[in-house]
């Protein structure tokens, strides 16, 4: 027999104050494994994450707390799962059902979810292996934007035309990032074919080496563009290929401008850039 106390008129026996006590101990036990875990998720993904040389604080920081809003809405799932559990097996409940029965129904959610889960933890690898950043330009499913959000279900893009692109993580079977460390700027330019190939060349390494030394161009340009080689031999033109090396995401901005440049010094020097042109023959009455 169990002893019983009389507090205020209420008895309450032993068996009650110690289960109270247990459910107690399990209650403190949870808010302390929820206080300390969100610290220690805090401390070590702040510590783990490597900053990228080409992202502004800002967007490491936000790449930083995304990272750790995943890792503690784990924490927390698992806290108010078992927590429940735990509380209610103290009660003389028996939980073997309650566990076979959320399994039964996790398989269940799991079969009709599967994307859905596919889709989360494609958004966590994109993230945790910073593949790409928001304001990076990439094409992912034949589609090339500019990345105004990631979440873990989605991957919104922004393209040319200012349409808006909703990619869920889970199909992006392969990414193309334009904007990462550093980007090649390929230019080819057709030539005439009766052209001086060395005037030519001494022509291209000097506007390259003018826009490269340019104060608006200067920072942005990592190796000046040049003459690289004869690239083909077309039907009406000699094409010539130009190649430098750009901070990421200028390449095109710095091409339309080389191209200009080029314009003009290919027509101060009378080498001629080749386009068709039709000839029409009258015939004699």
């Amino acid at each position: 027999m169990y002893g019983e106390i009389n507090l205020w008129n209420i008895t309450i026996s032993d068996e009650i104050i110690q289960v109270g006590i247990r459910i107690g101990a399990i209650i403190l036990v949870l808010m302390i494994a929820k206080f300390f875990g969100q610290r220690v998720i805090n401390k070590l993904v702040r510590k783990a994450i490597t900053p990228d040389k080409y992202s502004s604080p800002e967007a490491e920081q936000k790449r930083e707390n995304t990272i750790i809003a995943i890792f503690s809405a784990i924490l927390r799932t698992t806290i108010w799962t078992f927590g429940p559990i735990l509380i209610i097996a103290q009660l003389g409940v028996n939980i073997g059902p309650l566990i076979a029965g959320a399994s039964i129904l996790g398989v269940a959610i799991g079969f009709g979810s599967q994307k859905i889960v596919q889709d989360f933890v494609s958004g966590i690898l994109i993230i945790v292996e910073n593949q790409y950043r928001i304001g990076d330009i990439i094409e992912v499913n034949n589609v090339v934007g500019t990345v105004e959000n990631i979440t873990m279900r989605q991957t919104i893009l922004r393209d040319y035309k200012g349409r808006k692109h909703y990619v869920n993580n889970g199909q992006i079977s392969h990414a193309t990032n334009y904007t990462v460390d550093y980007a090649n700027l390929i230019l080819n330019m057709d030539i005439a074919y009766d052209a001086d190939i060395k005037q030519v060349e001494t022509v291209i390494n000097e506007v390259g080496e003018k826009i490269a030394q340019d104060k608006q161009f200067k920072a942005h340009i990592t190796e000046a563009p040049k003459f690289l080689r004869i690239q083909e031999f077309g039907a009406n033109s000699v094409v010539v290929r130009i190649k430098g090396q750009v901070k990421p995401g200028l390449q095109w901005q710095i091409a339309g401008e080389l191209r200009l440049r080029l314009k003009q010094a290919f027509d101060k020097n009378k080498i001629e850039i080749p386009y068709n042109q039709l000839v029409i023959h009258k015939a004699d009455k």
